[in-house]
């Protein structure tokens, strides 16, 4: 009679090994990493009410995260200008790698698997030649890195992977930085931010500037819809008295179309975008302001404004039921317009994301 070990190792050998899927760990409905009471960080998975089904250390603060499509995996990446990311087994609550960034660049805290989940995309930043590259990481091979291309511009923050299976769109923010001066960023008078859709060999596919007088809202986090609708949120570098658009949608070969709520109440986002979300029907858009406490939501067919929410510290939003559901720096994880209403609050610090798996 075989045993379990012989068993496993014979799996093993014919690559029939069970693998965990999310379903093995609860179906959590969103990863977000957090800062803990003892001021331990971790990545907790979160359920469609708002319960926390896991809670797995990291080594320092985080950002955001990248669900495998098919694997209870994780990526939880370190907070800009960060260095690591852990791969994690949500399972067995263990980290299984650790990506290190290349001599001479930092993560920028996000990236997006190809649909498959063979390959992991990461922002990074080029600081000697002021660049942004991405770069390509192996997922069936230990997270082993495989190359890396050009990302389109500088400052390269958020990237999503299209609808087709096959485009990534890269938010290029347009701001230098280097980490002899910190976070200072070296750049803002020449800045100039894109979206850049790129293939998995870096083909540059289209690229959409903002218009001249915009060229200091730093296009930072991103959003994608069923159809291939792109989703920006900016933050704008200048004096907050211009007040300037901070929000727009795309799609590959058109024109960035802009959104703003009234002047009375778009001016309470500070200039600052935290996140950016399409609601799960995508029919609409919001965006969290931290440093002005609400959430703004719009129609995202007419760009125009719907409503705003007071949402104390809330950074992290992403798309539930036909509405949204948001996290807080409180600890408070609710939902705002069309969904079934959650309200929880626990006691750790939501860091700046939530990722809808």
């Amino acid at each position: 009679m075989v045993n379990r070990r012989g068993f496993l190792t014979g799996l093993l050998a014919s690559g029939l090994v069970p693998v965990s899927t999310w379903a093995d760990v609860g179906s959590p409905s969103f990863l977000a990493a957090a800062r803990l009471p003892d001021d331990g960080f971790a990545l907790c998975g979160i359920d469609s009410k708002g319960a926390i089904l896991f809670q797995i250390p990291i080594p320092a603060r985080g950002h955001a995260a990248a669900a495998h499509p098919v694997r209870a995996e994780a990526v939880a990446f370190a907070r800009r200008p960060g260095t690591f990311a852990s791969i994690i087994n949500c399972a067995s609550g263990r980290e299984i790698a650790r990506l290190a960034s290349p001599e001479g660049r930092h993560f920028y805290g996000h990236g997006a698997f190809s649909g498959d989940g063979e390959t992991l995309f990461t922002t990074e930043n080029d600081y000697e030649a002021g660049q942004g590259r991405i770069g390509m990481w192996d997922a069936t091979q230990g997270y082993a890195r495989i190359g890396e291309f050009a990302s389109g511009g500088i400052g390269p923050h958020d990237i999503r992977l299209l609808s087709d299976g096959a485009t990534l769109v890269v938010a290029n923010g347009g701001i230098d930085t280097h980490p002899d001066t910190g976070r200072t960023k070296l750049n803002l008078s020449t800045m100039r931010p894109n979206l850049s859709y790129l293939d998995f060999s870096g083909t540059l596919l289209d690229q959409v500037e903002l218009p001249a007088d915009l060229r200091s809202n730093s296009i930072r986090h991103l959003d994608v819809s069923q159809d291939g609708q792109v989703a920006m949120g900016m933050q704008w570098q200048r004096d907050r008295s211009s007040s300037p658009a901070l929000v727009g949608v795309h799609r590959r070969g058109g024109k960035v179309n802009l959104m703003q709520a009234p002047l009375n109440v778009h001016r309470n986002a500070l200039g600052y975008v935290g996140s950016i979300a399409f609601s799960g029907n995508n029919a609409e858009l919001a965006v969290t302001c931290p440093r002005g406490g609400c959430v703004q939501v719009f129609d995202a067919v007419t760009c125009k404004f719907v409503s705003s929410h007071e949402a104390s510290d809330a950074s992290g939003i992403t798309g539930f039921g036909e509405g949204f559901v948001i996290s807080s720096g409180i600890g408070r994880i609710r939902t705002i317009g069309k969904s079934r209403a959650i309200s929880v609050h626990h006691s750790l610090e939501w860091d700046n994301h939530l990722v809808r798996i």
